[in-house]
C-alpha cells in the first residue's frame, strides 16, 4: 500500500507540474504585452475581457481555429515531430526543478520537486540542450530557405552560448560540492550564492536571454531579416507549441536563476512559506527578462557571436579559477 501511494502521489505530482506549465503561457501573454505596453506609454489589450484579460483565451481559440498547413514540399513526419520534441525537451527538465522543501500532509511527507538527482545540474544543461534539435528539424523540414536560416543561427547561437552557460555553474557546484539542486538550495540557507558568485550569474543570466531566444539576442527570429525564423512556415497549433516552449525556456532559466544564485526557497526577512518565496523570485526574474525585452535593441549576428566566444566564455572560465583559488 505505502509503494501504491507513493507512485500516485507522484503522478499526482506530475499531472498538477504538466497542467500548471501548460497554462503559465496563458498569462503570461497579457502579461508581457501590458508590460510592453507600459514601457511604451500605452495601455495594451483592453477590448476582450477587462483590461484585455481575455486576450490570450481568443488568441488560443484563433489558433485552434487555424488551418493547420504543410507546405507541399515539406518533410511531413519531422514539420510535425519538431514542435513536439522543443515541447517536451523543455517540459522534461521540470522534474528536477525544486520548488520547496518537504511538507507533511497528513503525516506524510511530500516533496515538492519530482526526483533529487545526483547529477541534476548535469541533466538539466544536457536535456535542454535537446530543445535545439526540434528547432533544427522543424527549419529544414520546412524546405524553405528563411526557416534554414533561422534554424542554423539558432544552431550556432545555442551551441555558442551553451558552453559559458555551463562553465557558470561550475562554481556553484564547487560551493555547495554536489550537482543535486536540493543540495544546492540547502546550502544557500545562511547566504546565498550570488554573493559569493556575482561573476557566475552575470554569466549565467546573460547565457540564459540567448539560450531563450530573448532581445537582445534573438537573431533566430528576426523579423526584419527572416520573416519569423525557424517557425515560418507553422501555423495554428504547431506554431503554439513553439510560442509555448519559448515561455517554458523563460520560465525555466527564471527558475534555474532562483535556484543557483538566489537561494531558491530560502527566504529574505518576511515569513513566508518556502513555496511562495520561491514563486515570488521566480515571477522577478520572468518581469526581468520581459523588461529587458522591450529596452535594448538587437545586437547584429557578428556582435552576438562576440559577446559569447570573446566576452563570456573567457569569463567564464576567469570564474572557474577565481572560485578555485578562493576554495582551495
Amino acid at each position: 500500500m505505502v509503494e501504491i501511494f507513493v507512485v500516485l502521489v507522484m503522478l499526482l505530482k506530475l499531472a498538477v507540474l504538466v497542467a500548471v506549465l501548460l497554462m503559465l503561457p496563458i498569462p503570461l501573454t497579457w502579461l508581457e504585452r501590458k508590460i510592453a505596453a507600459h514601457i511604451q506609454q500605452r495601455p495594451g489589450p483592453m477590448r476582450v475581457g477587462w483590461h484585455g484579460l481575455l486576450q490570450p483565451l481568443a488568441d488560443g481559440i484563433k489558433l485552434l481555429s487555424k488551418e493547420d498547413h504543410i507546405p507541399d514540399a515539406a518533410d511531413r513526419f519531422l514539420f510535425t515531430l519538431a514542435p513536439i520534441i522543443t515541447l517536451v525537451a523543455t517540459l522534461t527538465v521540470f522534474v528536477a526543478i525544486p520548488f520547496g522543501e518537504t511538507i507533511t500532509v497528513y503525516g506524510t511527507e511530500i516533496t515538492l520537486y519530482l526526483t533529487d538527482m545526483n547529477v541534476a545540474v548535469m541533466y538539466v544543461l544536457a536535456i535542454a540542450g535537446i530543445d535545439v534539435f526540434g528547432v533544427i528539424i522543424g527549419g529544414w523540414a520546412s524546405n524553405s530557405k528563411y526557416a534554414v536560416l533561422g534554424a542554423l543561427r539558432t544552431c550556432a547561437q545555442l551551441i555558442s552560448y551553451e558552453i559559458p552557460m555551463g562553465f557558470a555553474v561550475v562554481g556553484v557546484v564547487m560551493l555547495a560540492q554536489s550537482m543535486s539542486l536540493v543540495a544546492i538550495v540547502e546550502a544557500q540557507s545562511e547566504l546565498w550564492n550570488i554573493v559569493y558568485q556575482p561573476l557566475g550569474f552575470v554569466v549565467f543570466f546573460i547565457a540564459g536571454l540567448a539560450e531563450a531566444q530573448r532581445i537582445p539576442f534573438d537573431l533566430p527570429e528576426a523579423e526584419g531579416d527572416l520573416g519569423a525564423g525557424y517557425h515560418t512556415e507553422y501555423s495554428g497549433m504547431r506554431f503554439s507549441f513553439f510560442m509555448i516552449g519559448e515561455y517554458l525556456v523563460l520560465i525555466l532559466l527564471a527558475a534555474l536563476n532562483v535556484v543557483l544564485f538566489f537561494g531558491g526557497w530560502n527566504p529574505l526577512f518576511l515569513p513566508l512559506p518556502p513555496l511562495i518565496w520561491f514563486l515570488l523570485k521566480v515571477a522577478f526574474f520572468v518581469w526581468l527578462f520581459m523588461w529587458f525585452r522591450f529596452t535594448f535593441p538587437r545586437y547584429r549576428y557578428d556582435q552576438l557571436m562576440t559577446i559569447g566566444w570573446k566576452v563570456l566564455l573567457p569569463l567564464s572560465l576567469a570564474n572557474i579559477l577565481i572560485s578555485g583559488v578562493i576554495l582551495s
